[in-house]
């Protein structure tokens, strides 16, 4: 990646999404393994600072950069002097001076990233900002659909849920439509973003019609944290209008494979039943999620795309 920063999936080129994917298929392998490090980042020292709460990204980014055998500390704002009054480009630039090689950040406000990467010379990676992208999410779940279906062009994936409160939804649409996906919205309208077609998918407000034939169904969690304008009746309304049941994914095909970004709302957006389809890869997302950040960290720091043997013999020297 001849980039600096990766601040979400809209700025990228196809192919570099696919460099990022074959270089996540390497580092997989090596999480499979017994040992699983490889030293590839030793002497690069990373900062997660995290102003949301996080669980499954937080580790993930922290087991990524063991993994590459990194130098990384974290960050919370409730333990930091943001508290006190501090702004966030002078807390960023307090820890740039401790000589860190890589910031990952996760905000609350949509271009925090971006306003980051300007002021530090380190390389920044979007852990999720407001609600504008989650590039390293968008990047699993592609990641996650292809070893699974193989090629992503020409799928069939459904987007199910609250796609306006969604960064994961916003970069999953960035990099699938970007890989020739045909990409397809359902929810309810108060929760589907006006001229959200613009991005290149189809979009209704029944779940039923948007399932016809589909190879893949991202079911999106319910953010009762962002529900501030009222915007559903109730969550019961939601699940018997709009949540994933069984008989919903009768109109799917036998083989749909059904993710979710977690954590899961059992019984709201996706039914107890499906939440333990035997179809379902939402575990194994957890797993591609370290994979695929390994593979970023790795790029960012100017390795070139690993696709053959030969090349991750070369990661790990």
């Amino acid at each position: 990646m001849m980039r600096k920063d990766l601040l979400g999936l809209e700025e990228l080129e196809a192919q570099e999404i696919l460099d990022i994917l074959d270089t996540a298929e390497a580092f997989r392998e090596v999480i499979d393994r017994p040992i699983k490090k490889v030293p590839t980042l030793r002497g690069k020292t990373v900062a997660n600072l995290f102003y949301e709460p996080s669980t499954r990204t937080r580790i993930s980014f922290e087991l990524a950069e063991k993994r590459l055998s990194a130098d990384s500390f974290s960050f919370s704002k409730a333990t930091s002097s943001v508290v006190k009054g501090e702004t966030l480009k002078d807390t960023v630039k307090n820890i740039e001076a401790m000589m860190v090689d890589f910031v990952v950040v996760r905000h609350g406000a949509s271009g925090a990233p971006h306003f980051i990467a300007k002021n530090i010379a380190a390389s920044v990676i979007n852990a999720g900002d407001g609600q504008h992208e989650h590039p390293t999410q968008g990047l699993l779940d592609m990641f996650t659909m292809r070893r699974v279906k193989g090629d992503l062009a020409g799928l069939k994936v459904v987007i199910v849920g609250d796609v306006t409160h969604s960064r994961v939804a916003r970069s999953n649409i960035w990099g699938l439509t970007k890989l020739g996906a045909d990409v397809h919205v359902a929810g309810p309208t108060t929760l589907t973003p006006r001229e959200i077609e613009k991005m290149g998918v189809t979009t209704t407000w029944k779940v039923e019609e948007a399932l016809e034939g589909a190879d893949v169904v991202n079911v999106l969690r319910i953010q009762k944290e962002r529900q501030d304008a009222n915007l559903l009746p109730s969550l019961r309304e939601y699940a018997i209008h709009f949540g994933v049941t069984q008989e919903r994914l009768k109109r799917a095909k036998s083989d749909v494979v059904i993710m979710h970004p977690g954590p899961m709302n059992r019984g709201v957006e996706i039914a107890q039943d499906v939440a333990e389809d035997e179809r379902n890869v939402i575990l194994e997302q957890v797993t591609n999620g370290v994979a695929a950040r390994m593979a970023v960290l790795y790029l960012l720091n100017g390795g070139k795309p690993v696709s053959s043997e030969k090349a991750m013999e070369a990661v790990e020297v």
